[in-house]
C-alpha cells in the first residue's frame, strides 16, 4: 500500500454540514452550518473547495456539485458526547469522550468558585455571566481599567474566559490569573474544558479590540493520542493555530501560533515548502470565533472565500507524496438561535496528487478515522484505548 511522507490536516473550525441524528438532545434542530451560510448570501465563490467536492457533501445554492472531483469527499459523524472544540479534536486523534465538560451558560460560575478566584488572584471579579466577548468589553472594560477588577465570563462552550487590558492589567498578570483559574477548575464540579486569556487594547467603549495574544489553558487529554505515538516514533508533529493549546503540547514537536485564519493558512503553506516527515495539524479558528458565535453568515461566507484562495496556493505547494485532509470539529450554524456550537456531522475532503480513488467516500461513524489513518500511514501503533479504523486503503 502506498504511504504518504507528509499529511496535512486542516480543521475549518465549526464548519458543520448537517445535523447529527441525536442533535435534538443537544438543543439543535435542522442545523447545517455550511448549507445555511450558502442560503443566506447572494454570492459564494469557493472554486477550490468545489473542485474537491465540498458542494457534493451538502447542497449549496450558488455552488454546483461536480461529477469529477479532484479527491474524495464525504461526512464524518461524531461518536463522542459533545459539540465542542476539545471533544472534536481529541476524537480526531483517537479519544472517545463520553462525559461532556461542564458549562455554566445559564447561571454563571458558582459563588464559591468566584470567591476562591478573587482570593487567589487579588482581583475582584466583575461580569460572571454568559456573554459575547466584544459586548462584555463594551459593558465592563472601562470599569476594569478604572478599578483593576477582572472581567470573567463564559459562553455556551465549556470555558472560563478572563479579559485583561494589555496596557493597564498587564499581559503577564492576565496569564497568571488564568493559570490560577485553571488550577481551581480542576475540581470535577467546576471542570471546564478551557480557561481562555482574552487580552484587549483600547481606552473607551467602542474602541476596544481583542489582540492576538489570546492563550488557552486546556485540560490535558485523558490518555495518549495518535499525536503522542507519532512523536514517540521520532516523526514530526507540527501544529498551527490553537492545536498546541487543545492538546496542551502533548505529542507536539513544533508549535506555530496564528494571528488569524488567513495567517494560519499562510503558515501552513510555508510549512509545505519545508522538508519534514509526519503531520502538519492546522486549526483555523476565525470561522467559529468571529462569525459562528456572532451569528454572522455573511462574515462566515467571506472567511470561507478567503480560505479558498489560500487553499489553491496550498494545493500547488503539495508534493507527490503528500496527503491533504480538510475537516471540521463541530458545527456553529450562524443562522441558528443563541450563540452556541451546533451538533453536526463534519466534512471530510481528501486530496493527493497521486490519488486514484476519487468521488464519494461512505459516511464514517467517528472523526477518529483521521488519526487511525495517520497511524497506519506512518506505521505507528495506536495507543491503548484509542478508537478509530484506518481508511488508508481508500485514500490510494
Amino acid at each position: 500500500m502506498k504511504k504518504y511522507n507528509r499529511v496535512f490536516v486542516v480543521v475549518m473550525d465549526s464548519l458543520g454540514v448537517g445535523a447529527m441524528p441525536d442533535s435534538e438532545k443537544f438543543g439543535d434542530v435542522g442545523v447545517n452550518t455550511l448549507g445555511h451560510i450558502s442560503e443566506s448570501v447572494e454570492s459564494f465563490r469557493i472554486p477550490n473547495l468545489q473542485k474537491l467536492g465540498m458542494a457534493n457533501i451538502t447542497p449549496l445554492k450558488q455552488v454546483a456539485a461536480v461529477s469529477d472531483p479532484m479527491g474524495l469527499y464525504g461526512k464524518l459523524a461524531e461518536k463522542s458526547n459533545g459539540k465542542d472544540t476539545m471533544t472534536g479534536h481529541w476524537e480526531m486523534m483517537g479519544l472517545h469522550v463520553t462525559k461532556p465538560f461542564q458549562t455554566f451558560t445559564d447561571t454563571g460560575f458558582p459563588p464559591e468558585l468566584i470567591k476562591e478566584l478573587e482570593e487567589k488572584t487579588g482581583h475582584k471579579v466583575i461580569g460572571n455571566k454568559s456573554a459575547s466577548g466584544t459586548e462584555i468589553l463594551d459593558e465592563l472594560a472601562e470599569e476594569e481599567i478604572a478599578t483593576g477588577h477582572m472581567i470573567v465570563y463564559t459562553s455556551a462552550d465549556s470555558v472560563l474566559q478572563i479579559c485583561g487590558n494589555e496596557e493597564t492589567f498587564d499581559l503577564k498578570e492576565l496569564y497568571r490569573c488564568c493559570e490560577i483559574a485553571r488550577e481551581i477548575t480542576m475540581k470535577d464540579e467546576w471542570k471546564v474544558g478551557r480557561i481562555i486569556a482574552r487580552p484587549y487594547v483600547g481606552k473607551k467603549k467602542g474602541e476596544f479590540v481583542r489582540t492576538s495574544n489570546r492563550h488557552d489553558y486546556a485540560l490535558k487529554p485523558f490518555g495518549p493520542t495518535v499525536l503522542n505515538a507519532m512523536k514517540d516514533a521520532g516523526l514530526d508533529v507540527i501544529s498551527v493555530g490553537k492545536i498546541n493549546d487543545i492538546f496542551v503540547g502533548e505529542g507536539i514537536t513544533e508549535s506555530n501560533r496564528s494571528k488569524s485564519s488567513v495567517h494560519g493558512m499562510e503558515q501552513t503553506i510555508e510549512i509545505a515548502g519545508r522538508d519534514f516527515k509526519g503531520i502538519c495539524f492546522t486549526n483555523l479558528v476565525d470561522f467559529d470565533a468571529l462569525w459562528g458565535h456572532r451569528r454572522n453568515p455573511e462574515g462566515y461566507a467571506q472567511e470561507i472565500e478567503k480560505f479558498d484562495v489560500n487553499l489553491g496556493k496550498l494545493l500547488d505547494a503539495l508534493r507527490d507524496d503528500d496527503l491533504l485532509i480538510i475537516t471540521a470539529d463541530h458545527g456553529n450554524d450562524p443562522t441558528y438561535t443563541g450563540t452556541d456550537h451546533t451538533r453536526e456531522k463534519v466534512p471530510f475532503l481528501a486530496y493527493a496528487k497521486t490519488l486514484e480513488h476519487k468521488g464519494e467516500l461512505p459516511e464514517k461513524d467517528t472523526f477518529a478515522v483521521i488519526g487511525a489513518t495517520i497511524a497506519e500511514n506512518f506505521g505507528v501503533q495506536m495507543p491503548d484505548g484509542c478508537i478509530g479504523t484506518s481508511i488508508l486503503s481508500e485514500l490510494q
